[in-house]
């Protein structure tokens, strides 16, 4: 990052100044602003009585929600070539019931490819034959300016209910400009998915492998879970809960769940308040997860996310790089180059990073491609993952903005064990370097500064200067401490009120 920031400075001259001078009142309004945000958070908490989920200790379980528990198992299912062919293997044993919850739900996207791909409304339609099928999304966004439309969501409800009896029911108790996010499918109480993957091709086709190869359009990366045992019991009382207060009719309780395994897991959610009456002061506990694990971090914070510009989470990141509690302290944050919104709010973080950092080389923030000789294709990294001190580890659909934190329905699984958490980021760093795990299994900091850095400045090169890219990870280009440090807390003050 400091690279980049010499960068920025060649060239100047005396006409240079005034755009200093606008850059230095961008970041002052910008400090101003996300400071107004952040007291507006804690007023909004303050009054719902969840004060806690911010001002929660380093270390430690959330204690909003339900507590964690132990004697399941979980897997971790990355990029949708394999998570989504592993859905469809899970949705063909169920035997009584399958409720499936989601941000959006395209009828003709293809769960697997091939001379015979697997289509979301065939086997929806086949599996509501014998069992009962709930289907529970996001009503849509009830003005035009924002996808998917109301009208848009109840034609995909009809396309896949006409034929069927897949019970589809449309959620539309949003807060103003916000939505329902989760991404969860539970079949038969006895298993849940958790994650980020959204079955549906909107704004980029989510089946995509680890190869990452270069298709001529845009990649996609996501992750997701498969949690076994007592905690699937939480996955599904969420379900029936908000299924409840959607449509007026009760699911059966869910009954005791049988241990499978030796994990300890944790179902974190956010819920705004008055959403549902069962809920009505809300829960903010992924906001308190994270709190707590970023709080507690010593050597490493791992961040995959769709956006950055919460600026409670940025406040506390920086407030770790100005005083590094270790100097093996390394922040690495993987992005998309550009996302579908955000990515001017996700810049003001990173300079606020870039800031805290002041050249000391702890952090790095990338992006990803896939690349065939001549020819690249944005990864679009869309997976909701972090790693602290490979011992917490947290999947879901929960991005790090004030949308996820404070104002969606979201849900994220939470795992505080070394041995899961150390291999999912090995599998994780092992496919964006394109390197075997025995390359990037060593101390996390040497293999930042030895492998990522090195190669992430060296694709940068290669755009910059036209060349063929030869890895996937790219650093970030144009970022510096006073990048766009207005709009992201402009943007908050406007819509995550």
């Amino acid at each position: 990052m400091k690279v980049l920031a010499r960068r920025s400075q060649r060239g100047r001259s005396p006409s240079a100044a005034p755009s200093s001078i606008v850059r230095a009142i961008d970041r002052r309004l910008g400090g101003a602003v996300g400071g107004a945000i952040v007291a507006h958070h804690r007023r909004r908490l303050s009054g719902l009585e969840q004060l806690g989920a911010l001002d929660a200790p380093s270390e430690g379980w959330a204690e909003t929600g339900t507590p964690p528990r132990s004697g399941c198992s979980l897997e971790v299912l990355t990029d949708g070539a394999e998570a989504l062919p592993r859905i469809v293997e899970e949705l063909r044993k169920a035997q009584s019931h399958v409720h499936l919850a989601g941000w959006q739900v395209e009828p003709e996207f293809a769960l697997t490819r091939g001379e015979e791909p697997t289509i979301v409304r065939s086997l929806l339609g086949e599996l509501s034959s014998r069992i009962d099928v709930r289907v529970l999304t996001w009503g849509g966004a009830p003005l035009p300016l924002f996808r998917p439309s109301r009208r848009a969501v109840r034609r995909a409800r009809e396309r896949c209910c006409a034929r069927s009896d897949v019970d589809w029911a449309l959620d539309s108790r949003e807060r103003p400009l916000h939505c329902h996010h989760e991404k969860t499918i539970v079949i038969d109480d006895r298993l849940a998915f958790v994650g980020g993957i959204d079955l549906t091709a909107e704004s980029g086709d989510r089946f995509d492998s680890v190869a990452h190869v270069a298709r001529g359009h845009l990649g996609w990366h996501d992750v997701a879970s498969l949690v076994r045992g007592p905690a699937v019991a939480d996955v599904a009382e969420h379900f029936r809960m908000r299924w409840h207060e959607v449509t007026g009719k009760t699911i059966p309780s869910v009954g005791a769940v049988e241990e499978t395994g030796d994990l300890d897991v944790q179902i974190i959610r956010t819920i705004p308040e008055r959403i549902y009456s069962a809920v009505p002061r809300g829960e903010f506990g992924i906001l308190e997860s994270y709190v707590r694990a970023l709080r507690s971090a010593r050597r490493l914070i791992y961040l995959e996310n769709q956006f950055l510009w919460s600026p409670e989470i940025t406040a506390i990141v920086a407030d770790k790089l100005r005083r590094p509690p270790d100097d093996r302290f390394r922040v690495l944050i993987v992005l998309p180059s550009k996302p579908n919104t955000g990515a001017d709010d996700t810049r003001g973080s990173l300079g606020a990073l870039i800031e805290a950092d002041n050249g000391a080389g702890r952090l790095l923030a990338c992006t990803l491609y896939a690349h065939d000789g001549a020819f690249s294709d944005p990864i679009y990294v869309h997976a909701k993952v972090a790693i602290v001190d490979d011992h917490w580890l947290t999947i879901g659909s929960a991005n790090l903005n004030d949308h996820s934190l404070f104002n969606d329905t979201e849900m994220n699984v939470v795992i505080r064990d070394s041995a899961l958490a150390t291999n999912t980021r090995h599998r994780l760093w092992a496919e964006h370097l394109e390197l075997p795990i025995s390359t990037i299994a060593g101390e996390p900091a040497k293999v930042i500064d030895s492998l990522w850095k090195p190669i992430s400045a060296r694709q940068l090169d290669h755009i910059s200067t036209g060349r063929p890219l030869t890895r996937r990870p790219v650093l970030l280009p144009n970022l510096s401490r006073s990048s766009e440090r207005l709009l992201g807390p402009l943007q908050g003050l406007l819509v995550d009120g």
